[in-house]
């Protein structure tokens, strides 16, 4: 803000601990780091289950790890042994929040680190509400939506983990909330989310479950037309695909002025009995209105179509491989201020974003690398717990951790409940 000092991150003062992997839990974590937390992610010795999960890089260097680990510290224990454990919960106890997906089981669980401090805020994801594991594609098969993805009768799990998205930005809320009561109260609490819960949650809150329990029936595969209003996918001149939406009565008009089909389009009503004028009439005209627009789009190249689609004001956006996201969408570059490009260590030079929540007020953290694998180790020991050089030699003869030019030491991967 012109003439204005920034104020500090909004969340610059906020530590927090997380002992994760896969997706929700670390994406939860991120989240608070891009908004100013100093978050320390602690991971077994050699990484967790998720260290070296694909996408990687031609020499095997996870850039799906680096992606959801920005802006994190990165501390490495040998969280077999009770030592490491007991330095793990030092640490937990000096942020005073933790976030996991672990199980909850002996040295983990709430009972036991909140003797090292009493007000701890700890929020543990599971994969279903009675703990049992469960993870984004197995929970998505249940959630009703893969029957009504795609076209004809197959089932389709959608690709994007979207239930863990969900859930790592629940994580997030989650903690704020916690903090925020803690500062009232004085007192710490478990939080626990579910997976499962997360998509049963979406699912009623989008009224699918009222629907079938209202009307005791459900939608089916719609290909991409949109339920309920008008949408559809078209073919253009030059081989791509465009897809457009029409939810509004304004939308709809402008599809007619940007397509030179408007008295075309107004003969379906009568024709067909139904009123364009709402949404289920549009909704139930799609294939008429489909038929219309099809030879209109068949005429055009993608970018001209889009133009004129966008210039009436009619909403609409081409389909693209990830290859053309990146080489073809304006969005996705440097003059987006959501980017930055970073030099990842093991990884490269990557556009790279930060919170897409921009603050007017304060500082907007701009994307910070992935640490390595326990890049921070003897860093937190040292500026976190005030451990000596003695105290840190001694852990790594004890190979409680081990220092960067020693080989690395695998250790059993740590069991996560959800994915």
């Amino acid at each position: 803000m012109a003439g204005h000092t920034l104020r500090p991150a909004p969340l610059a003062g906020l530590k927090v601990v997380e002992i994760s992997a896969f997706v929700a839990a670390p994406l939860g974590g991120m989240t608070l780091a891009q908004l100013g937390a100093e978050v320390i992610r602690i991971d077994p010795i050699g990484g967790n289950i998720d260290h070296s999960r694909w996408p990687v890089t031609k020499d095997g260097t996870s850039i799906y790890w680096a992606s959801l680990n920005k802006g994190k510290k990165s501390v490495a224990l040998d969280l077999k042994s009770e030592e490491g454990q007991a330095v793990a919960a030092e640490i937990i106890a000096s942020a005073g929040i933790l976030i996991t997906n672990l199980p909850e089981r002996g040295w983990l669980s709430y009972e036991n680190l909140s003797k090292h401090r009493a007000d701890l805020v700890m929020l543990r994801l599971n994969g279903n509400q009675d703990g049992s594991p469960a993870v984004d594609y197995t929970v998505n098969a249940s959630s009703g939506f893969p029957t009504v993805t795609g076209f004809d009768e197959a089932q389709v799990n959608n690709t994007l983990p979207a239930w863990d998205v969900a859930a790592g930005l629940y994580i997030a809320t989650g903690v704020l909330a916690a903090e925020l009561e803690r500062g009232r109260s004085g007192k710490g609490q478990e939080i626990t989310i579910a997976l499962s819960d997360v998509m049963l949650a979406t699912v009623g809150n989008l009224g699918y479950i009222a629907e079938i329990q209202t009307n005791g029936n459900s939608r089916g595969p719609l290909g991409n037309a949109l339920y309920g209003a008008y949408g559809q996918s078209f073919a253009t001149a030059d081989g791509r695909e465009v897809m457009v939406v029409a939810i509004s009565n304004r939308q709809w008009r402008s599809l007619g002025e940007a397509t030179g089909l408007t008295e075309k389009l107004a003969m379906i009503g009568p024709m067909l009995d139904v009123d364009l004028t709402t949404e289920g009439g549009r909704f139930e005209a799609r294939e008429a209105i489909d038929a219309v627009l099809r030879p209109w789009f068949a005429r055009h190249a993608a970018e001209d179509a889009t133009k004129r689609l966008a210039d009436a004001g009619v909403l609409q956006g081409v389909f693209r491989t990830f290859e053309q996201l990146v080489h073809e969408d304006p969005r996705c570059t440097t003059d987006n201020p959501l980017f930055t490009e970073i030099e990842q260590t093991g990884v490269g030079r990557v556009l790279a974003p930060r919170s897409p929540l921009t603050y007017h007020g304060s500082q907007a953290s701009e994307a910070v690398p992935a640490p390595v694998l326990g890049e921070n180790t003897e860093e937190v020991l040292a500026s976190v717990l005030g451990k000596s050089e003695e105290d840190i030699g001694r852990l790594h003869l004890h190979q409680v951790i081990v220092p960067d030019r020693l080989p690395t030491v695998h250790t059993t991967q740590l069991d996560s409940s959800e994915g």
